[in-house]
């Protein structure tokens, strides 16, 4: 049964009071057989994030089974190789025109839960989470933007992105030609963050394009059917604390996985599409077991039977390390928010030499809402 779940609902309002208007708009759909609805001022089921091929999204952050899939999409269009040369000096360039093309295109009746956000958010996380600080030839990372390259696209953990890379590419690439494709999909990570209700994020430009399709990274991201060791490990590799890993997984409050792509099925919160810390407060709150089904193991609520976790998300619950990390960011949404800002700033850097990014200071973009209220005020 769920505890204090009144105590949810008045939470997820509180946390959802801010939220963007592009979220807002954004209809209630029904995604599960019963349950709590969200009372964050419209938002509905979420796209996918990390683990399932819709997102957060889910920057994600994002644990995925490397399953065989009939997937339809349009992958191959953006695997063209492009000219490998530094970016401009960024004073050039208006970052913050890429950030509101990208939040024009984040609404839609035609997929998933109402919005593409989730699944930039996952894009944003995925490009960047192949890094290993143990590989100097090719540490991977969001520098080169290698999941243009079939090898990567095609990678079983990427199931579903080519929906986040093709908006990308097609809707908004157009407009902003000078832009990398690498500069582009964490932007966009970012936009889709705030514009979810998330904290304000550091962004920098800098990151180029690759040409060799040798250099495409497969089976370095995480996987949502192993245990706390996996946990560690992939964190570790990254350059992460268990904190900052404890913090990026958070991201499951968005987004929702997909049996055709990651194997696993459902969403992770009742507000999926809203960015809050409600993932940790129902993973401690609720009581989980695992789904009879023809799946891969994964975890089912017993009161609504309509939210998962995957098994790398239920062993924060039981480990002994990273369960006290799950109850501060459970008890306190603020804190969360400023760690995932910082920690979120850092994987999409990472890979990018330094002396590509240090000729621009970090950029915070306006969200959708600030802006609205610029020109209301005038």
């Amino acid at each position: 049964m769920f505890k204090n779940i009144s105590r949810i609902n008045r939470n997820a309002a509180k946390a959802a009071s801010n939220r963007s208007s592009v979220i807002r708009r954004t209809a209630i759909r029904s995604y599960s057989s019963s349950g709590e609805q969200s009372s964050s001022g419209g938002s509905g089921s979420g796209a996918a994030i990390f683990a399932g091929g819709a997102l957060l999204t889910g920057i994600g952050l994002y644990y995925f089974n490397n399953v065989n899939h009939n997937y339809e999409g349009t992958r191959n269009q953006a695997l063209a190789k492009v000219e490998e040369k530094l970016p401009v000096e960024s004073g050039s360039r208006d970052y913050q025109k890429v950030y509101n093309a990208i939040v024009d295109i984040l609404e839609t009746e035609d997929y998933d839960d109402g919005t593409f956000a989730p699944v930039l958010l996952r894009l944003a996380w995925h490009a960047s989470g192949t890094f290993s600080k143990y590989d100097k030839a090719n540490p991977g990372g969001s520098n080169k933007a290698t999941m243009r390259f079939k090898a990567e696209a095609e990678d079983g953990a990427n199931a579903g992105l080519e929906v986040g890379r093709d908006l990308l590419n097609n809707k908004v690439k157009p407009q902003f030609p000078w832009i990398s494709y690498g500069d582009l999909w964490t932007l966009a990570g970012v936009a889709a963050l705030q514009e979810m209700g998330g904290p304000k994020t550091a962004w920098r430009p800098g990151r180029i394009d690759g040409t060799d399709e040798r250099e495409a990274i497969t089976e370095r991201l995480p996987d949502g059917a192993k245990d706390e060791g996996h946990i560690k490990n992939i964190f570790e590799r990254l350059g992460f604390d268990d904190e900052e890993a404890v913090c990026l997984i958070g991201a499951h409050a968005v987004g929702r996985t997909h049996k055709d792509r990651s194997g696993f099925e459902g969403p992770w919160t009742f507000s999926p599409v809203t960015f809050s810390n409600q993932f940790y407060r129902l993973l401690l709150d609720s009581d989980w077991q695992v789904k009879k089904w023809d799946g891969p193991k994964q975890y089912e609520d017993q009161e609504t039977k309509s939210l998962m976790m995957l098994p790398t998300d239920y062993a924060l619950r039981t480990s002994e390390k990273y369960r006290p990390i799950v109850e501060k960011y459970a008890a306190d949404e603020d804190k969360f928010f400023s760690d995932f800002a910082r920690a979120f700033a850092k994987l999409i850097e990472l890979g990018v030499p330094l002396k590509q990014l240090e000729h621009s200071p970090p950029v915070f973009f306006k969200t959708s809402d600030e802006i609205e209220a610029e020109k209301e005020s005038k």
